[in-house]
């Protein structure tokens, strides 16, 4: 593996050991943290974890949650685990490809077995453009054809009833994201992220409940920087850990 780089997130509470090169944590894995609606004793699965960083804020924001991180790749799984002992946090670690559905069941992982999926699904899949040269991020980026509405799929079948998800995504893949998702989804909320106030949204937060018949609805925006190209207060405090998008 690449360099590995000993970072901090939510203003140092949370350790995270990281490669130098390739995906690493950022804001996506600080909103979807602070987007979960995480109670004492809830299992709760990070789903395509990397090394941890949404778990482990979720675990720093609430304490008595029973994580499990779930990532296919060995040395970040590894990584993972590392983290985990550092922050002090018991978990258990799911080595698989959550799209094949007998390696789920194999590594232990089974449906109905969460009572909240947070992820942050690759954005690319195979035949578009952009896709990295570096093999750990093009991994953590792409997905096979198809693979976005099988990878939400999948992260609906380990949801209890009653249990809650909640993704970010790239705001101009919203359609496919509500198509995998309507049906079994239900009381979807949508948080959509811009970079400035007047720049059209990068992100949208998607969350909802397995079985609920409540309407969609489309919460308060999220606005990162500020005219003069600083985080937002709101986004400060998001990234310090002294604030939540619930």
């Amino acid at each position: 593996m690449d360099e590995i780089t000993e970072d901090y997130l939510l203003g140092g509470r949370v350790p995270l050991a990281q490669p130098a090169k390739g995906h690493r944590a950022g804001t996506d894995a600080v909103l979807l943290a602070a987007s979960a609606p995480a109670k004492a004793d809830d299992r709760v699965l990070d789903v395509g974890a990397s090394t941890g960083a949404v778990g482990l804020m979720v675990a720093a924001r609430e304490k008595g949650v029973h994580l499990g991180f779930v990532e296919r790749d060995l040395a970040l799984a590894e990584l993972c685990r590392r983290n985990c002992r550092e922050n002090g946090i018991e978990a258990e670690i799911f080595v698989t490809d959550v799209l094949d559905k007998a390696a789920r069941r194999e590594a232990g992982l089974l449906p109905e077995s969460a009572d909240l999926v947070l992820t942050n699904p690759p954005f690319l899949e195979e035949g578009q453009a952009r896709i990295s040269p570096n093999r750990g991020r093009a991994a953590a980026h792409a997905l096979p054809a198809g693979g976005l509405e099988a990878w939400l799929k999948a992260c609906l079948s380990l949801l209890r009833p009653r249990g809650h998800l909640v993704l970010i995504h790239r705001a101009d893949r919203l359609a496919e994201c509500l198509e995998a998702l309507s049906g079994p989804l239900g009381g979807i909320g949508l948080r959509f992220v811009h970079p400035s106030a007047e720049k059209p949204a990068i992100r949208v937060l998607i969350s909802g409940t397995r079985g609920s018949r409540a309407p969609l609805g489309v919460l308060p925006p999220l606005v990162l920087n500020g005219s003069d190209g600083r985080l937002t207060p709101q986004a400060e405090a998001l990234h310090r850990g002294e604030a939540d998008l619930l």
